[in-house]
Parts: C-alpha cells; sequence; structure tokens
C-alpha cells in the first residue's frame, strides 16, 4: 500500500504515523480501528458486491468510509499493518454458534508479529463485540481485556480456540492463507439463506464508554455494561443513525428483505 493510502488510512482510524511497529502500536492502532470503523452487513442488504481485492478493500473502508465484516476489516487492516513494518498472517477460523462449529474460512484473522519482537499476536478487528486489543497467541493464560476475559486453548490438529468468559468464539488454523483464500466463503456468506449475515441487518462499534449497534431499525446502545434500547421512528431516522452514529450516509435502508 502507498505511502499516500496508509496516510489516508491513519486519518480515518484517527492516529498519527506511528514511528515504530511495536507492540503498544499495534494495541493503539487495533482499538483505534475498532472505534472508528464499523462492523457491518450493509452492502448484503443493499445489493452492493463485495470484493476481497486489495483496492476494492481499501476504497470501500479508507475512501468510502464505510465498515464491513470481517474478510473486509480484516482484510483491509492485514494491508495497513504490513505497510507500517509488522509482520502478518491471514489465518482462517472456524465460529461457533448454535451449538456447533461453523465451515473452514468462516472467518479471517490476523497473527501479527512486532518489530519489537514481540507476539506473535492474534488481531481481530472484523468481529463485532470481540477483544478491544491483541491477545497473545502463544499465552494458555486467561488474557483480561476491557471487552472480557480471554483464554486461547490447544484445539486438534494444531489448532487454536478462542474463548472469551468461558465460552468458545472461534477456533484458529496457524497455517497461513491469503485473501483469495476466503473469496467462495465470503460468496457465500453474502448470497445463502443459511448465512447469519443475510438474515439481519447489523452495524456496530466500540465505544469510548461501551458500544453502539443498529440491529434492523433498533438502536442498542450499551454504557458500562447497562444496554438499551431505541426503535428508529422512520426512514429518515434511520438514516440519520447511520450518519450520526457511524458516519455512514446511504440514500436508502438497508433491509434484509432484500437478500436472495
Amino acid at each position: 500500500m502507498e505511502g499516500k493510502l496508509v496516510r489516508q488510512y491513519l486519518r480515518r482510524i484517527d492516529v498519527a504515523r506511528p514511528r515504530s511497529a511495536d507492540a503498544a502500536t499495534l494495541r493503539s492502532l487495533h482499538r483505534a480501528h475498532l472505534l472508528a470503523v464499523p462492523f457491518e452487513n450493509l452492502s448484503i442488504h443493499l445489493a452492493e458486491p463485495i470484493s476481497l481485492a486489495e483496492d476494492d478493500l481499501i476504497g470501500k473502508i479508507v475512501t468510502r468510509r464505510r465498515g464491513g465484516f470481517c474478510y473486509e476489516l480484516n482484510g483491509a487492516f492485514a494491508l495497513l499493518l504490513s505497510a507500517l513494518g509488522f509482520e502478518v498472517r491471514r489465518v482462517a477460523a472456524r465460529v461457533y454458534g448454535d451449538g456447533r462449529i461453523g465451515p473452514p474460512f468462516d472467518h479471517l484473522a490476523l497473527v501479527v508479529r512486532a518489530a519489537d519482537g514481540s507476539g506473535p499476536w492474534l488481531a481481530d478487528v472484523g468481529f463485532g463485540s470481540h477483544a478491544s486489543y491483541p491477545l497473545l497467541v502463544d499465552s494458555r493464560e486467561q488474557q483480561q481485556d476491557p471487552a472480557g476475559r480471554f483464554l486461547i486453548a490447544e484445539a486438534p490438529d494444531g489448532d487454536l480456540d478462542v474463548l472469551k468468559d468461558a465460552e468458545p468464539q472461534y477456533r484458529v488454523e496457524l497455517r497461513e492463507r491469503v485473501l483469495e483464500d476466503f473469496v467462495p466463503t465470503c460468496w457465500w456468506q453474502q448470497t445463502s439463506p443459511q448465512s447469519h449475515f443475510t438474515r439481519g441487518v447489523i452495524c456496530s462499534a466500540l465505544t469510548e464508554d461501551g458500544r453502539i449497534s443498529i440491529s434492523g431499525r433498533t438502536l442498542i446502545r450499551t454504557i458500562g455494561g447497562t444496554r438499551s434500547e431505541d426503535k428508529l421512528a422512520d426512514d429518515e431516522a434511520v438514516l440519520a443513525a447511520y450518519r450520526d452514529y457511524f458516519g455512514v450516509r446511504l440514500d436508502r435502508i438497508p433491509e434484509a428483505a432484500h437478500v436472495g
């Protein structure tokens, strides 16, 4: 990624250009990304094609100031980290849900090494409500984070399970992948009636004191562990909420019924 785009990306997440690619910088970038770039599946419900080509990822997240889901968010974040001097590996994961584990390439996460020799770190800015800061991959101890207590545990075949507050979140395969490996599952996630991304509309981001989300036509605020919900009265209120809380400017309402 060329220098101009790096500068634009850093402005997007409101971070000054770091002096070194160390662990402290990685932590700062990780949290800043979660605060600035929402986890959202709006493209699916606006009939917008989702591309994992590098130019398209940067165009959507940096130039158009949108968010995305895991393939887009972690895909773009990997480009930024690499440009800043971090060593980045893209890895595939299978997400736990509904009492079972999902298919391969269900999720894209990042394994990052910093220039100060620290890590490897599990960085993930594309899993919705997850760790605010990167997690140490090789630690088998509880890792305390503002979002909860995380544990990375051994799993079969050399894989690793990531748990939050004792609940399994996803299983990571440590083999390095490229973005193209995720294209088929990305297509399935945005087109299949069995994908939870096609069943509902979500836009969510970390805040300084909690989290804010739009689910369908409901605005959800979580502050200090207290959750509140407000129904958005009409189309104008929905569009204003996307704009005011996420900086996402839309000309029409994303509706789950538009899929399929």
